[in-house]
């Protein structure tokens, strides 16, 4: 039995570099924002004062007695924020995130086995802010997925031993999750490994760069960023490649871009998360007007059997909370569960036998 841990997107630029020890400069390059305090200030006025600089394990709270609790063998999240105190602005892009290089103890507060790079905000800050980005997360021995100096990199898996064959981890973006054409890493340029499209040209390119790495018995997870930030729906394209994927061989689908959780589905017996919501942002004190609750997540605890068959799935609600992740109340657990199960009952799937929540 294999017990892994994803996670959706960590957006710590902004707001939460701004409490830990050793933040960026604050300057910002939005529309209305120009200063990343004020991601911070805009929280204080709801929570109050935060006293600072707050601990690299503050933004994970509760989540790291979890994680000790239940053991996984492999921890994965899409890292939405380039690790780096240089670079330029990406032109055009109205938001920039970045972590300090010398704030990286957040990631490694969490034990991350391997983060996912391909999304929209990795090049925020440049292919400085790339390189910076891979050279810190191989300094501190966290594989990067989906990124790379150049197209070979990107599309080569992080790979872990099991006891019967390997665990292969991919990282892909779509080009619909906002990821510039520019971003693309080539065979001499850097950048993501970016699919223009859900089309049938681009399963076979995914299906074949797994099909280059793959052993008999080996196990397979794509990690794959795609779609807008919000709503629930599953577009029939994104459902159909999700199919495609696990009918070429992938045996789970990590899929992230949405800032609130979305549908899963059971096909042929493996796990589709089609979006796992944010895991930690700086939104907290920003009203958006929309019907959705981007403070709520779920931590996703599948566990899989040595076919790769999903045996069972525990998701863990959470709540952010001065920009810390903690328990969600129970309230706030039905509401979650409601969306779960309810999204879930499109697909005829529901959420019962393989899907339990943790309140």
């Amino acid at each position: 039995m294999l017990r892994l841990f994803l996670a959706g997107d960590l957006m710590l630029g902004r707001g939460i570099d701004q409490i830990l020890p050793h933040p960026c400069p604050p300057g910002l390059f939005e529309p209305w924002v120009k200063d990343a305090r004020d991601y911070l200030r805009l929280m204080e006025r709801r929570q109050g004062p935060l006293a600072l600089p707050v601990s690299p394990a503050y933004p994970w709270g509760f989540t790291l007695k979890l994680l000790s609790r239940l053991k996984p063998q492999l921890r994965l999240a899409n890292l939405e924020t380039a690790v780096t105190a240089r670079g330029s602005p990406w032109p055009g892009k109205d938001i920039h995130y970045r972590l300090n290089t010398a704030n990286l103890a957040v990631l490694q507060a969490a034990r991350p086995s391997a983060l996912t790079l391909a999304n929209n905000h990795v090049l925020d800050w440049g292919l400085l802010g790339l390189e910076d980005s891979l050279a810190a997360l191989k300094k501190a021995g966290i594989p990067a997925l989906g990124a790379g100096e150049d197209l070979a990199q990107a599309q080569a898996p992080a790979i872990f031993p099991l006891e019967q064959g390997r665990l292969l981890c991919f990282g892909c973006a779509l080009a619909d999750s906002g990821v510039p054409q520019d971003w693309a890493a080539t065979d001499s340029r850097p950048g993501v490994w970016r699919l223009p499209s859900l089309d049938t040209a681009s399963l076979a390119e995914v299906t074949g760069a797994i099909g280059a790495w793959r052993r008999p018995g080996d196990r397979v997870l794509l990690s794959i960023h795609w779609g807008g930030n919000w709503g629930y729906g599953i577009e029939p394209a994104q459902r159909n490649f999700a199919h495609g994927l696990v009918e070429a061989g992938v045996d789970l689908v990590h899929g992230h871009s949405s800032h609130h959780p979305k549908a899963m589905e059971l096909y042929q017996g493996r796990l589709i998360l089609y979006g796992c919501g944010d895991l930690i942002n700086d939104y907290e004190g920003i009203t958006t007007g929309l019907p959705y609750r981007d403070d709520l997540g779920l931590l996703y605890f599948p566990e899989l059997a040595a076919d790769g068959r999903l045996s069972a799935l525990l998701a863990v609600p959470t709540r952010l909370r001065r920009f810390q992740l903690q328990p969600a109340s129970k309230a706030e657990s039905q509401f979650l569960q409601g969306i779960v199960e309810g999204q879930g009952l499109r697909f005829r799937t529901g959420a019962k036998g393989w899907l339990r929540l943790l309140p």
